[in-house]
């Protein structure tokens, strides 16, 4: 086997050096064989590129298949190798880096197109040899008068030999004389076909304006006119052509015959038929694919007033890990099951099910009473799902999560639809699968909204949209403030001011919490320096600042926190590194190894959210925390006096575990004076919430630092 072509025109070349070696035997050129692969090298070029191109354009395609046409390629055989050529090696030498899928896709359209553009041609060259066959029929009707024995051999000559079907009727229809073509066509004896009337051939497939034509030519309202037509065959087949037929009139101008010439296209429409169906079906489960779903979503989209539709959008759950753990072709074969029990839940009129690609499929039902008829299919799907796969020896359970879109026809558009669908299919996901939402415009908005603030999150950081305010920490022992946990909050253009419940989780999905983590840290080490500052280096005004997971597994974490401290000249003793306790539940050593490093350097580590992770205590030992922050459900029962003993023995037991283990103990969301008083007499050490104050900008917090110094 010979070397892989090395560039993108080599590889283009062995295209064209194949292409030329499979038509080449069916073409009736004189061009030497290299001479006709030079013919085609420009044509694979525009093939090259129509497949790669942004847009498909179906006029490349076309060009491509009219000049195979100029080249004379018109054998029987020449344009089915050239497409079979096309189908087999263009993506393969042609297509680049592209998504394989939608290369092929491309290709089957631009083998339509070729396809199309050939027979344009070639019906073009037919109807000039019909014109020419015409006119030589005409000369020789009127030379008869002249030189009956010449012209008679000469029309004989043209009728007998043409390769298209030709015959003659009266203007009432009735067959007068047909050639050898013809009734090879028709597969009949010249006696049957002269015992025919033209009326006769009428078919279902007819257009309604092909017996109007007819009509007004017999009538000599009009000289021609051209349609494609079917006609029966007596073995049962169906014959398609191209069909011309023209008036014949006298010396005197008198209308006397019809002439008739047909092109038989027959295998031209099935090859077009199987390039179309091949272009709207998933070539794995045969179910109409995206293209043709899309043209039926359309449809029913555009349906009269009282139409509905219902649209079920199916994800399997955990299809992945089927692929990864027994391979694609086990997932293929599990693919083509999901579609053939779909295909049998959706057999009433008005349902079609599709694949869109992957796991994912879509049930279309429409009717006048879609509102239950949605429902009801999504059960069937469901119910079709219950039953385990067997593949390779192995049953496999099958899960889904669906999203249901019903409404009625005309309102919105199918890519909306679309949306809706999806989006209300991730909510049955993140609900825990194999159940089925119906769509929600609040949940749709709220989910776009995410997602355009997904979005607009790495432009933010980059203008500036991000700004701290800081909650202080005050010591329930002499009311102090301790220091100030920081706070990022985001000044949207459009929404206004945002808590980070809001981007915080979108940042993590994202990685752009670490940039932003560090950009918060950044600003608060300063902040804290400048706080010292103000008080005239008398103690360290401390700042808590929150690690998220994803900045804990980030390899730069203690440098990145070594130069930011060195820069600011804060001394490690004044911050303090907040992690939630549910990131440190089983933590290995290697995940612990920076905060201990963080730790050793004199940096505090605190717990957060503490009590809500149900971890073991007896890990505290060996995770090196400073600091336990009471999550803000332990003080919910204290906001009356009494306050909820269960709640009271809690919060005690934890603070006399925490101090046995020389941890200090921070409340969060303390709301009243009950509350802080009881959490004082309980031991805490430093409390924080809206009873003290509200977060802020900075400035506030060094006024109430010099209001509790004097106080």
């Amino acid at each position: 086997m010979s070397a892989e072509p090395d560039g993108p025109e080599d590889r283009l070349r062995r295209f064209a050096t194949i292409w030329s070696r499979a038509v080449f035997p069916a073409t009736s050129t004189s061009l030497t064989r290299p001479e006709f692969e030079e013919l085609l090298l420009p044509l694979a070029r525009r093939l090259s590129e129509a497949l790669r191109a942004r847009t498909y354009d179906a006029a490349e395609g076309r060009a491509v298949g009219a000049a195979l046409v100029e080249a004379h390629c018109t054998e029987p055989e020449a344009l089915s190798r050239a497409l079979d050529c096309v189908d087999a090696y263009l993506v393969l030498y042609c297509g680049g880096d592209g998504r394989q899928e939608d290369l092929r896709a491309r290709a089957a359209r631009l083998q339509s197109a070729m396809a199309a553009g050939y027979a344009e041609a070639l019906r073009q060259r037919t109807l000039a040899e019909q014109e020419a066959i015409a006119r030589a029929a005409l000369e020789a009707q009127g030379a008869v008068a002249r030189a009956l024995h010449a012209t008679e051999a000469r029309f004989r000559a043209v009728f007998e030999g043409a390769a298209i079907g030709i015959g003659i009727a009266d203007l009432e229809g009735n067959i007068l004389q047909v050639n050898g073509a013809l009734l090879r066509m028709f597969g009949v004896t010249e006696h049957t076909m002269l015992a025919r009337c033209v009326t006769e051939w009428t078919h279902p497939e007819d257009a309604p304006q092909v017996w109007r034509l007819y009509e007004e030519l017999v009538r000599a309202e009009r000289e021609h006119y051209h349609t494609e037509k079917a006609f029966h065959r007596p073995d049962g087949t169906v014959l398609w052509t191209n069909l011309t037929v023209s008036l014949l009139r006298d010396a005197d101008g008198n209308p006397q015959y019809q002439l008739a010439l047909m092109e038989d296209t027959t295998e031209r429409r099935l090859l077009n038929l199987r390039l179309r169906y091949e272009a709207t079906h998933d070539a794995l489960t045969g179910l109409p694919n995206r293209t043709l779903f899309f043209e039926r979503l359309e449809k029913a989209l555009a349906a009269g007033e009282g139409q509905r539709f219902g649209l079920c959008y199916l994800d399997l759950d955990g299809f992945k890990a089927i692929n990864d753990s027994l391979g694609h072709a086990a997932g293929d074969r599990l693919l083509v099951e999901v579609a053939d029990r779909l295909q049998s839940c959706a057999t009433a009129p008005g349902e079609m099910v599709a694949r869109l690609g992957g796991d994912e499929f879509v049930a279309l039902t429409t009717g006048p009473d879609t509102e239950s008829e949605v429902d009801d299919l999504a059960d069937r799907i469901m119910n079709a799902l219950v039953t385990p796969v067997r593949i390779d020896g192995r049953e496999l359970l099958v899960r889904g999560s669906i999203g249901i879109v019903e409404g009625p026809a005309g309102e919105r558009g199918p890519a909306e639809v679309l949306r809706s669908a999806d989006i209300t299919m991730y909510r049955a996901k993140s609900a825990g699968g194999n159940r089925y939402e119906v769509a929600d415009a609040e949940a749709d908005a709220r989910a776009i909204t995410r997602h355009g603030l997904t979005t607009a999150l790495p432009a933010a950081l980059d203008r500036g949209e991000f700004f701290i305010e800081y909650q202080p920490l005050v010591h329930l022992g002499d009311g102090t403030v301790r220091g100030a946990e920081a706070l990022v909050r985001w000044l949207h253009p459009q929404h206004g001011v945002l808590g980070p419940d809001r981007f915080i989780p979108l940042a993590e999905r994202t990685g752009l919490i670490v940039p932003l983590g560090r950009w918060v840290l950044e600003q608060s080490v300063r902040q804290a320096r400048e706080w010292q500052r103000r008080h005239g280096g008398t103690g360290p005004l401390r700042v808590n600042v929150n690690l998220s997971p994803c900045q804990l597994t980030h390899p730069g974490l203690v440098q990145d926190t070594v130069e930011i401290l060195e820069r600011a000249g804060l001394a490690p003793d004044a911050l303090c590194l907040e992690v939630t306790e549910s990131a440190l539940i089983g933590a290995d050593d290697d995940l612990l190894k920076p905060l201990r490093r963080l730790s050793e350097m004199g940096i505090d580590i605190a717990l957060d959210d503490f009590g809500t992770g149900y971890s073991n205590l007896a890990n505290l030992r060996r995770l090196p925390v400073r600091v336990l922050k009471l999550d803000r459900s332990f003080t919910q029962g204290m906001q009356q006096f009494p306050a909820d003993p269960v709640d009271l023995k809690i919060v005690e037991g934890i603070v006399s575990l925490a101090h046995s283990l020389d941890l200090a103990v921070t409340v969060e969301g303390v709301e009243t004076g009950a509350q802080a008083e009881q959490l004082r007499i309980l031991g805490c050490d430093t409390a924080q919430g809206w009873y003290y104050a509200r977060p802020g900008p900075p400035e506030r917090l060094h006024e109430l630092a010099l209001v509790d110094a004097t106080g």
